[in-house]
């Protein structure tokens, strides 16, 4: 029985390629889309993919485009290659602006460059691409089906950018404390406080910008000790006002004890 059954698959299968092996040969641009289209609902997309190859050119102009194009768009899609899908979905988009699949392809184009957008620590041209062609959706089509996943991935994206610029800013401190300039840490933080007033981080960066000033101030010209240790107090004040009950409070208390010793000691020695 069970070897019956596996001549009678073998035997379906041979059948299967001798007909797309024929097809793929044929000069017949229909009988090729019309096979195209029964690999492609079968979820067979790269066989789909190499007739549609030969026959999308043939198909420019005539009522079949439409549906052939999101077609060959979305089988890139399927198949995980996102810089081909993008690119042939915002193709599709702007050829056919009227088709009833232009919402999804928008879509699906704005999603493909979300996939393509790397791990924080990389750069993220992609990630701003990704949030640009989301927000352009989002825009058009306000009162989509998609719109809510659609700022799930903004904000998914934005995320990453600031995690970027945190560990940015963070590593120009360790940087400071090995060769002594604090400034670039400081203006990256002050640079993140702009650029991001809604991120989890914040905290971090009005932290780290009290910080930086603080060493900036120890270790560097004497004769602006002071002026600077003033500063780093005020920063510490900016972190207080909205941070203030965050676990890096005791941290930020500790600093500023030390800052508050030295301003006694500059103006008992002065």
């Amino acid at each position: 029985m069970k070897a019956s059954l596996l001549i009678f698959l073998v035997a379906i299968t041979f059948i299967s390629c001798t007909e797309y092996q024929a097809v793929l040969k044929s000069e017949s641009a229909q009988e090729k889309y019309v096979f195209a289209d029964s690999l492609y609902q079968a979820g067979k997309y790269k066989k789909a993919l190499k007739l549609m190859e030969q026959i999308v050119p043939s198909f420019r102009g005539k009522p079949q485009a439409d549906k052939l194009m999101f077609m060959y768009a979305n089988t890139f899609y399927e198949l995980e290659d996102f810089y081909l899908s993008g690119y042939q979905f915002e193709r599709f988009v702007t050829s056919y602006p009227q088709s009833d699949s232009a919402e999804v392809a928008s879509y699906r184009s704005a999603k493909s460059y979300y996939e393509l957008s790397p791990r924080f620590s990389l750069d993220q041209k992609e990630t701003y691409t990704a949030l640009e062609k989301l927000q352009e959706f989002v825009n058009k089509y306000p009162n989509s089906d998609y719109r809510s996943e659609a700022n799930q991935l903004v904000a998914e994206l934005r995320e990453k950018l600031e995690k970027k610029d945190i560990e940015t800013a963070e590593q120009y401190l360790r940087i400071a404390q090995t060769i002594g300039s604090f400034k670039p840490a400081i203006s990256a933080y002050e640079n993140f406080i702009v650029d991001h007033p809604g991120s989890i981080y914040r905290k971090n960066a009005f932290f780290g910008r009290f910080d930086a000033a603080y060493q900036l101030a120890i270790n560097g010209i004497p004769a602006l000790m002071e002026e600077r240790l003033l500063t780093a107090k005020d920063y510490y004040q900016s972190f207080l006002k909205y941070y203030g009950e965050t676990e890096l409070r005791e941290e930020a208390d500790d600093i500023v004890e030390d800052i508050n010793r030295r301003l006694e000691n500059l103006q008992t020695t002065s």
